[in-house]
């Protein structure tokens, strides 16, 4: 085969690779959008740095848990899980300087406590309502209101 063949069978695969990349995250949203419940969460990870460390994402709720997936990612499996019980809403503020540009349009950042600390996540007003609902919503017995002093 011609040296020019195999460059052009080179170039097709490199074209074809990234377009085969984006088809398999496009399935994996679908996937996991399937059953409902999924809406745009990014996460910020890392908060050594002010406004730095965020990661766009998708959130599911999944009965009593919120499972948070990167949106670049190609796993089935949820990068993060945070359980009803051990999450409370803390306060919601604007994203400042860089962050403005790291997160989607027009979303806010909220920060909760968890058992390990504090998480601050990124979603839209609706999406707000919707988290503060599912935090309230827990199943009968349980106290809502067990984390304000």
């Amino acid at each position: 085969m011609p040296d020019w063949q195999r460059l052009l069978e080179s170039a097709g695969l490199l074209l074809l690779l990234p377009l085969l990349y984006g088809i398999a995250l496009i399935v994996r949203r679908r996937v996991l959008s399937r059953h409902g419940g999924t809406f745009e969460l990014s996460c910020r990870l890392h908060t050594q740095h002010p406004g730095r460390g965020w990661l766009l994402g998708l959130g599911r709720y999944s009965g009593e848990e919120l499972e948070w997936f990167r949106i670049f990612s190609l796993s089935p499996k949820p990068r993060r899980v945070w359980s009803r019980a051990s999450l409370s809403f803390s306060r919601r503020r604007e994203p400042v300087g860089g962050e403005q540009m790291s997160l989607y349009s027009g979303h806010v950042v909220v920060v909760c406590e968890t058992g390990h600390g504090t998480v601050e996540l990124a979603m839209s007003e609706a999406s707000l309502t919707g988290f503060q609902s599912w935090l309230e919503a827990g199943p009968p017995g349980t106290d809502w209101d067990r984390h304000r002093s």
